[in-house]
């Protein structure tokens, strides 16, 4: 979906980027999460096991609530950054903020954070369909994609902060003219 906007001239800051980068060996996020979590949520060669801390964080709330606490406002910080740097090099420029968790499942409306922003696009999809797209893209197990989704905010919840949705629960040929209409959408608000 991101792509689709970039490919028509958006320039794009996407969370999921933000924090692969910030969970580098090293970096605060990532010493932060081994402090809390120990050396069982490292891989074999010094990495982040991804899958290791999805174990620890999905199905209990505390914990995903402590992953939060650590993640979030380091990339809010950086995505804030980025966003100024894009504005200052392309003034005028259609900037999108890639946000997946942009409600927490408590109705928290993380989007707070970003309300200088023009508008808020949600991509929604019905949660079976999410549950098979990460069993089929990521080779989760169903359960542990149902957890996923779960520990997430629920559609209506994201569906009441949205300005404009793009329905992402068919085929890739019937997001194009979706995503033309958002284009155009999002481009209307400058």
């Amino acid at each position: 979906m991101a792509s689709g906007l970039t490919q028509r001239g958006a320039v794009l800051i996407d969370a999921d980027e933000i924090v692969r980068d910030l969970q580098q060996p090293g970096k605060p996020v990532f010493v932060a999460m081994v402090q809390r979590w120990g050396s069982a949520i490292v891989a074999d060669d010094g990495t982040l096991n991804r899958a290791a801390v999805a174990e620890v964080v999905f199905g209990d709330s505390a914990e995903l609530d402590a992953l939060n606490a650590i993640v979030h406002p380091a990339v809010g910080k950086q995505m804030a950054q980025q966003r100024a740097a894009a504005i200052e090099e392309s003034p005028g420029a259609l900037v999108v903020l890639d946000i997946p968790l942009l409600v927490r499942p408590d109705g928290e409306i993380i989007a707070e954070r970003y309300r200088n922003t023009s508008g808020v696009l949600v991509v929604d999809a019905e949660p079976e369909v999410a549950v098979q797209r990460l069993v089929a893209q990521r080779g989760l197990t169903h359960q542990d994609a149902w957890l996923r989704v779960s520990s997430q905010a629920d559609r209506d919840t994201r569906l009441a902060v949205a300005d404009f949705v793009i329905d992402n629960s068919g085929s890739l040929a019937q997001l194009a003219p979706q995503i033309d209409s958002c284009y155009r959408w999002a481009v209307s608000l400058a």
